[in-house]
């Protein structure tokens, strides 16, 4: 009794299957329905797999607070490492001078290649004392040029140079100390008797191929050549050996003195002997024609308008503008956090569209042919950032909300009649992107599959229904029966 009244509620009656007739037309359209059910399930599944984000620009939020950290990787083929500095500034009158503490210093060739460790320069003091000022400066050091220069440091076991410009304020500082100390040394090492140290000096407004030879940046430059070479080893890579200690006549001839302690009067003779059999230290390199640097490293910034700004800066050396060359390779320049692989993998899930703007300047080279036509050329890059924050549906602290700073850079080559530099200008937007994951909604997603399924099964009945009446009409007429 109550199984037939629950029967009598039943929506799917059936009909006996001796009751039913099969059609090819049926047969079709049931195939092209069920494809068609298939390929809008599986266009469905997609939809609710995809990514679904929505967009919009509110005023920075940042959690880093006032301050932006800026990561560099740069490489300078033609910079020395010697002077090379990273300063920083800004708007609000912030002035950081050869900041060293998060930066590092890599010697480099002109093929970008390193050529040892770590650069761990000397102390180079701002040098207090210059010595006697005098009237009339007595000439003890030997002019070198590029006739007698190979011979001179070949013949003698330790050569000291002094590299200079009559032009420069420091070069005339040192003049008088210079050639004092010269004097001393030449009458305590008499060069013929005894040989073991000389003191040279060089003016590069008249020898500016030798200096450039040397790698010669900033005057004065005082180099000490041993054997014929002023390459030395320090740390696992090769640099210039040179000498940056205070230069009054009493701390260079104290200088002087140390180079030559533990040199044997005889080797004045062996010097000359090796000179004469053509043999050349095997531990000696020649030291490369221009030597570069690369940096690395970050800094912090305020969220200000400022910029980097990377050149050749000593407090007790001139710089000839000309001889400077700021080319330069990128390897990398970015702003924020350094994301993880699994960051940057959300990252690029959620907006492919950013790929490549957060270090755009990456893989970018500015190299200046050095001459006289491109003397003094600054390279000024100008950087627009803008942060994007995103919130994604992960459960994961690290990766519910992202953030990065996306820029676009502009770059310029200019004339100036000051020594060359690199400037990085940066403006941050006051506003940020804020990108939100939106989830999609299961119930309906099964709401849409349900739909999908009856509806072309229904509209399939249909086109079935029509298709078999119009034929069951066309045999009547044919067969001459009325309708």
């Amino acid at each position: 009794m109550i199984s037939s009244k629950l029967k009598s509620v039943d929506f799917y009656r059936k009909i006996p299957r001796d009751l039913t007739e099969a059609s090819l037309s049926g047969a079709g359209l049931s195939i092209v329905a069920a494809l068609a059910m298939m390929f809008l399930f599986g266009m469905e599944l997609s939809s609710y797999l995809a990514v679904n984000t929505t967009t919009s620009v509110i005023v920075d939020r940042s959690s880093d607070g006032e301050f932006l950290r800026i990561d560099f990787n740069i490489s300078f083929p033609a910079l020395s490492c010697e002077f090379a500095s990273v300063d920083v500034s800004d708007v609000l009158g912030t002035n950081r001078l050869n900041i060293t503490k998060t930066v590092r210093k890599f010697s480099i060739d002109r093929n970008l290649v390193p050529t040892g460790s770590e650069f761990h320069p000397g102390p180079i003091p701002i040098v207090s004392k210059h010595g006697d000022d005098v009237e009339e400066v007595v000439d003890g050091s030997v002019p070198l040029s590029s006739r007698n220069f190979d011979s001179y440091s070949h013949q003698y076991p330790v050569l000291v140079v002094n590299f200079y410009a009559p032009w420069c304020y420091w070069s005339n500082r040192l003049k008088p100390s210079w050639e004092k100390t010269a004097t001393i040394i030449r009458e305590r090492y008499d060069p013929e008797m005894d040989g073991r140290i000389l003191l040279g000096k060089v003016d590069c407004t008249e020898e500016a191929d030798l200096c450039r030879r040397h790698h010669i940046q900033g005057y004065p430059s005082i180099r000490v050549f041993r054997k014929g070479s002023d390459v030395k080893e320090n740390q696992g890579h090769h640099d210039h050996e040179s000498y940056y200690g205070e230069r009054d006549t009493e701390s260079l001839v104290a200088a002087m003195e140390t180079y030559v302690a533990n040199i044997p009067k005889e080797a004045h003779v062996l010097a000359l002997e090796d000179k004469s059999n053509k043999t050349v230290d095997p531990a000696k390199r020649p030291a490369p024609v221009t030597g570069g640097c690369r940096i690395e490293g970050f800094v912090r910034v305020k969220r200000v308008p400022g910029s980097v700004v990377i050149s050749a800066r000593s407090g007790s050396h001139s710089f000839d503008p000309s001889q400077i060359n700021v080319s330069h390779y990128v390897t990398q320049f970015s702003f924020g956090k350094k994301l993880s692989p699994r960051m940057f993998y959300e990252f690029v899930r959620l907006t492919p569209y950013l790929r490549g703007y957060h270090d755009r300047l990456a893989g970018q080279s500015y190299m200046v042919k050095h001459g006289e036509v491109n003397a003094n050329v600054t390279i000024e890059h100008y950087l627009q950032i803008v942060k994007t924050e995103l919130v994604t549906l992960r459960s994961s602290k690290e990766l519910k909300v992202l953030e990065e700073y996306e820029y676009t850079a502009h770059s310029s080559l200019v004339h100036s009649f000051y020594v060359p530099v690199v400037k990085f200008h940066f403006e941050p937007s006051p506003m940020q992107v804020l990108v939100t994951e939106v989830p999609r909604s299961f119930s309906h997603f099964i709401t849409n599959v349900c739909a999908i399924i009856g509806g072309v099964f229904t509209v399939a009945g249909i086109l079935d229904s029509i298709f078999h009446n119009t034929l069951r009409m066309v045999k009547k007429v044919e067969l001459g029966k009325n309708i």
